[in-house]
């Protein structure tokens, strides 16, 4: 059974979306379905940084960060699909929705607000978080990115009440969906 068809261009798959979104699980459910690579540009600039997002924030500020995270993405082109999880704010750029807008299907993990600030809090590591309101902050960029994830989405999926394998499904049947060409399937493991 083939589990992934992307297209006729064999474009990559991108993860965007707030935090809490299940960005990371699902892209880790993915590459286990579709054997394709995996690539988090927040690990990518932690690795070149040596250090955590948390201290990336707190030395260098998140305009750098944010400099960086493009960096990695210039970086990243490839001619093989991969699996792209970016960091809650990737959609903050301009050449950074370019870049994803030409390489990949963009596929926007969304959720209730609720849900969302439910998870991002589990970690308390989340920079953008730690605030006199933290809810209030993250209700704020939440408003503030949403139309900017919109307009950058393929595929829209709320993983509201999903399980990370039932969102990677979801994402996988909305692609076979938009690409029925059987020439341009990739099959899952264990298939």
């Amino acid at each position: 059974m083939r589990y992934w068809i992307v297209n006729r261009r064999s474009r990559s798959i991108v993860l965007i979306g707030m935090m809490g979104a299940g960005k990371s699980s699902v892209g880790r459910c993915l590459h286990r379905r579709t054997g394709l690579a995996l690539h988090d540009t927040d690990e990518i600039v932690a690795a070149n940084f040596r250090m955590s997002i948390p201290e990336i924030f707190a030395k260098h500020g998140q305009k750098k960060f944010r400099e960086t995270e493009t960096e990695a993405l210039r970086r990243m082109r490839t001619e093989e699909p991969t699996i792209i999880i970016t960091g809650g704010g990737i959609v903050l750029r301009r050449e950074n929705i370019e870049i994803l807008k030409s390489q990949a299907v963009v596929v926007w993990l969304d959720g209730d607000e609720e849900t969302l600030f439910a998870r991002a809090s589990r970690k308390q590591n989340r920079p953008l978080l730690q605030t006199k309101n933290p809810r209030e902050t993250f209700s704020q960029i939440l408003t503030a990115r949403r139309p900017l994830y919109a307009n950058l989405a393929d595929i829209w999926i709320d993983t509201s009440v999903l399980t990370d394998e039932e969102v990677a499904v979801a994402i996988l049947a909305k692609l076979r969906r938009m690409n029925p060409k059987p020439e341009s399937a990739v099959s899952a493991k264990g298939s």
